[in-house]
């Protein structure tokens, strides 16, 4: 009956704030205190019984109710950091506070009027008595609900456990003198004691996280636009020097993730059988770094190799980096224990959907991929050393093969189209740097179930037959994705010792599919997937000739392909049948090739009737996010210059080097490319091979494949080629475009994610749109 009665006397608070007439004092407490006193009341109780239109309505009708309900949850807030909640009652009266101002926060985002609220100074708000008595400058209320936030993360016994020997006549410890440091919530980067897992303490600091990600998002609420520079109030007050607990809580933040472990003590089912309150906690804590974390790439980026290449001594007269204290911290983690524990985190639990057992469904599958991809982005683009540690070793194998998994998952469901565009991304940026190329030489022998073509080979190979899978087979929305696929390939082909024939085959069959009169003629863009597979195949026939007869053996077979390119119709009647004959499709989705699928795999399916999916921004073309750079003899890159010139077009055409300027913008005809196509090399290798493999044939009667590839195996083309062209690779870089598609897509996945409480359902979200398929 009490719990009935007293949510009743919530309810009627409520009612009470939109039907006054005249406003509530603040000095009301009486009123006030129905809000929160209540010792029953659930985050979900909150929702149902603070419906949107009665917050709306206060907003528009009784203004200032709304604004002394908010500043008076605030000045609770305050009040419980303070005293670092002692009784139960009070820590009540906290998360009754947190869940309230959870519920309203958006309603106030969402009406530009009310934006400036919480930075506006209320009389009395955030102030606190200094030793003589005087009052502190007046605080805006979002900077005294930030740091009140902070405070009660690392309150003992209510978010971390108490370092007091259990007396219970000693007084409790004072949450302004503590040093949160030593209230780290995990073991890992800068902390190595695990404190006890505590159940109430997960789900106390998931309130009160939740809320800090309510107060972040406002972002939400101000249209996409790539040209604006600023930042997020919130964010910049919460990752400033301001916050003494900016530090701990980073910490923190990153050890719960990093050191997280779903399937636990090995046991099978036990997800079942227990209760993981550990994972929501992760998964708000990922949401909460990836939001922190958003910052201009190129300064982050610079700051963090600036942090590389200067000595102790030199970096005390250096600027200290970011601004954003978050990035800062990230930018400068350094020690191979620390980047060792990161990767291995984020592997482990990316992996957590491929570990297989031999009991279905035995371990728990964790849903937060989307975030733990963002994260990984953000430490390979800010902390360089991060990124050179996982390139050093094979570890990078590790994030790969779910990365690939994910892609080939998603690609037929257009809900996951973002999911799709952040795995291309990181290949991409991983695929600028040389030991990316090298690593995937391995071996691939995991064997995760996935709809593909058995092979033997490389983790190049599981590459290459998992972009030819999403090119044929994914849904139309991935088009914009296949130049940075093709850009991908492009990038590590030189360092390929051994492609396998079934991605030798699927290479060879997207060239063909590419290099259709239908599909070239199609738009000003086709041809350049046509360049990028040529600057493929030159890369290995000049770089790695001898391990490739796969490849080799592969292009003799479709020499008719190359042939046909090179005799190319471009009078207008010739283009004019070829477009007529275009196919509904927009590429064969045929091949050859054996349709055998791994073991235990499923097909990728559509998106379920009904699926939610937030509106992402336009993808830059590829040359906007990418610059080229050239390898020089020593091995080091040297950044090519970029130029409009026709001549500078057809310098590096004719040394090899794609076509991947919009030609359409600089000459009209439509066959301005035709006469760069980088055709010679492969051109000069059938013309020497061809004759070759054809008279052993008829000399030995061989039909047999196996000894072709012998021979060819053992032929060499050293003397014949044409001088080998310079090595050309494109890096990935940061520019106002990719910024904001990453920015919409990251609250595009926080929304869609957080349905229980559903934060932002049905408020006006202007940073995208969300669309049921």
């Amino acid at each position: 009956m009490g719990n009935a009665d007293s949510k009743l006397h919530f309810r009627k608070a409520v009612i009470q704030l939109t039907t006054k007439t005249r406003p509530v004092e603040a000095t009301d407490d009486a009123f006030w205190d129905q809000f929160w006193a209540d010792t029953s009341t659930t985050v979900q109780d909150v929702f149902a019984l603070v419906p949107a239109a009665e917050i709306r309505a206060v907003r528009e009708e009784s203004p200032s109710n709304l604004a002394t309900l908010c500043y008076k949850a605030v000045e609770r807030l305050v009040q419980g950091a303070d005293s670092g909640c002692p009784s139960d009652k009070e820590r009540q009266i906290v998360l009754n506070c947190t869940r309230l101002l959870t519920r309203i926060l958006p309603y106030i985002f969402e009406d530009a009027d009310w934006r400036g609220f919480f930075w506006s100074t209320v009389p009395g708000a955030g102030r606190r008595l200094d030793d003589d008595g005087d009052d502190d400058e007046a605080r805006p209320l979002a900077e005294s609900l930030l740091l009140a936030v902070s405070d009660l993360l690392f309150c003992p016994d209510f978010t971390v456990q108490s370092h007091k020997k259990n007396n219970p006549v000693s007084p409790p410890e004072d949450i302004q003198s503590i040093d949160s440091c030593e209230y780290i919530w995990e073991a890992g980067v800068g902390f190595a004691q695990s404190p006890l897992l505590n159940y109430v303490h997960d789900l106390n600091r998931m309130e009160l996280l939740k809320l800090l990600l309510t107060c972040f998002s406002e972002a939400m609420y101000l249209p996409p636009s790539p040209e604006s520079k600023s930042l997020n109030p919130w964010v910049t007050f919460f990752c400033s020097a301001e916050n003494r607990h900016a530090l701990p809580l980073f910490t923190s933040l990153l050890n719960v993730v990093c050191a997280y472990d779903p399937v636990g003590y090995g046991i099978p089912y036990n997800h079942l059988l227990f209760s993981d309150h550990r994972e929501q906690l992760v998964e708000q804590a990922l949401q909460i770094l990836i939001v922190t974390l958003e910052h201009d790439g190129g300064s982050a980026a610079s700051a963090a190799l600036q942090a590389l290449n200067t000595s102790a001594a030199e970096e005390e007269q250096e600027p200290a980096g970011p601004d954003n204290l978050f990035v800062n911290y990230l930018s400068r983690i350094h020690r191979e224990e620390d980047l060792s524990f990161i990767l291995k985190g984020l592997a482990r639990l990316l992996n957590n959907p491929l570990v297989q057992t031999y009991l279905p469904r035995s371990t728990k599958r964790i849903q937060c991929h989307q975030e733990l991809l963002i994260l990984f982005w953000k430490f390979c683009d800010f902390n360089k050393k991060f990124l050179f540690y996982v390139l050093k070793s094979s570890d990078v194998l590790e994030m790969l093969v779910p990365i690939l998994f994910y892609l080939n998952d998603a690609r037929a469901d257009q809900s996951r189209v973002g999911l799709m565009h952040i795995g291309v991304f990181i290949l991409l940026l991983l695929s600028g740097e040389r030991n990316f190329g090298v690593r995937l030489n391995k071996p691939y022998t995991l064997r995760v179930p996935m709809d593909i073509p058995v092979f033997t080979g490389t983790h190049a190979d599981l590459l290459v037959v998992i972009f030819h899978k999403i090119i044929t087979s994914g849904h139309q929305r991935l088009q914009p994705l296949f130049d940075c696929l093709l850009t991908i390939i492009v990038n590590i082909s030189p360092y390929l010792k051994s492609l396998s024939m079934v991605s030798a085959n699927k290479l060879l069959h997207l060239l063909e599919a590419f290099s259709t009169p239908w599909f070239l003629f199609s738009t000003p863009q086709n041809h350049h997937l046509v360049f990028f597979l040529l600057e493929v195949f030159n890369n290995i026939i000049q770089y790695q000739f001898d391990g490739n007869c796969n490849l080799v053996y592969s292009i003799i077979r479709k020499r008719n392909v190359f042939h046909h390119l090179a005799n190319l119709p471009s009078d207008p009647a010739s283009i004019q049948k070829a477009l007529q004959k275009k196919k509904k499709s927009g590429i064969s989705r045929t091949s050859s090739i054996e349709n055998e699928s791994m073991e235990g795999s499923r097909p990728a399916a559509p998106a379920e009737p009904g699926t939610l999916k937030a509106s992402l921004e336009a993808t830059p073309g590829i040359d906007k996010i990418t610059e080229k750079s050239q390898v020089s003899e020593d091995g080091t890159m040297v950044a090519v210059p970029h130029s409009d010139s026709p001549q500078a077009a057809d310098s590096s055409a004719a040394a090899g080097a794609s076509d991947t300027e919009s030609n359409s913008e600089r000459e009209p005809e439509v066959l301005s490319w035709k006469t760069k196509l980088p055709l010679q090399t492969i051109m000069r290798l059938l013309q020497v091979l061809v004759p070759q493999v054809e008279k052993i044939c008829i000399d030995k009667g061989l039909t047999d494949e196996s000894e072709i590839l012998k021979f060819l195996q053992h032929g060499t083309l050293v003397g014949l080629l044409p001088v080998p062209h310079p090595i050309l690779i494109r890096k990935y870089q940061a520019n106002a475009g990719t910024a904001m598609w990453f920015r919409t897509y990251m609250w595009g996945v926080i929304y869609l994610r957080n349905v229980d409480p559903p934060i932002w359902y049905d408020t006006d979200i202007r940073l995208f749109e969300i669309q049921r398929i």
